[in-house]
C-alpha cells in the first residue's frame, strides 16, 4: 500500500499520485492528517478521481466525515480514535464506523493489534519495523515484533516504517506473516 506525505514530493502532488497509481498498489492511503477537514475533503476528492480513473483503491486516514461525504468506504485510524469512536459513537445502536466496509488502524504492539481486531479492524499496519525518517531517533521494533504482531491477530498485518520499493524488506515482511507492506517515501518520490 502507499502512504502518502505531499511534503516529500518533488512534483506537484496530484502528478506523484498519478506515478504511484500506474504501479498498482493494493490501495493509496492518503495519510494528509496536517490539513483542515476542509483541506482534507477538497484534496481527497481529487486523489480519490485519480485513484478511481487507474482502479486503486483509496483509503482516507482520520478525516472519517471526510470519508462519508466523498463516498470513500475504507478509512483508516490510530487507535485511540478507533476505540473512542466504537466505544463512545453509537446511534441508535449501530456503531459510528457501520458505514464503512473496512477499517484499518496503526498499532505498535501485538497487544494493541488484538485490541484493534476485537474493535472492528479489517486490518492493521504494523511498526515502524526499519529505521525511517519519519522516526529519527526510534530505534526499529524489527522483524520478531513484526512477526509477534502477525501471530496475535487472524486480520492482515501490514509492515510500515522504512520499507523500500526494492523488494527485499518486502520480502522480508511477507516471510514474517505480513500481508504487505506500506511504503511512504519510496512512493513519494517515484
Amino acid at each position: 500500500m502507499a502512504v502518502t506525505n505531499r511534503r516529500l514530493c518533488g512534483r506537484p502532488f496530484l502528478e506523484q499520485i498519478e506515478r504511484i497509481c500506474a504501479l498498482r498498489p493494493a490501495a493509496v492511503i492518503l495519510r494528509e492528517k496536517d490539513l483542515t477537514p476542509e483541506e482534507y475533503g477538497r484534496l481527497g476528492a481529487q486523489v480519490l478521481e485519480v485513484c478511481r480513473a487507474w482502479g486503486v483503491d483509496c483509503i482516507y486516514h482520520s478525516f472519517v466525515e471526510e470519508a462519508r461525504k466523498a463516498g470513500v468506504r475504507r478509512i483508516h485510524l490510530p487507535l485511540a480514535r478507533l476505540e473512542a469512536l466504537v466505544k463512545g459513537g453509537t446511534t441508535g445502536g449501530t456503531s459510528a464506523l457501520a458505514d464503512f466496509d473496512g477499517i484499518g488502524a496503526s498499532v505498535h504492539s501485538a497487544k494493541e493489534a488484538v485490541r484493534a481486531e476485537a474493535l472492528g479492524a479489517a486490518y492493521v499496519t504494523a511498526g515502524h519495523i526499519y529505521a525511517t525518517d519519519c522516526k529519527q531517533g526510534l530505534p526499529p521494533r524489527g522483524l520478531d515484533f513484526l512477526e509477534e504482531v502477525c501471530r496475535a491477530v487472524d486480520i492482515p498485518v501490514w509492515a510500515i516504517g522504512g520499507i523500500g520499493l526494492d523488494g527485499g524488506q518486502i520480502a522480508e515482511v511477507k516471510a514474517r506473516g505480513a500481508a504487505g507492506a506500506c511504503v511512504m517515501s519510496g512512493m513519494m518520490r517515484v
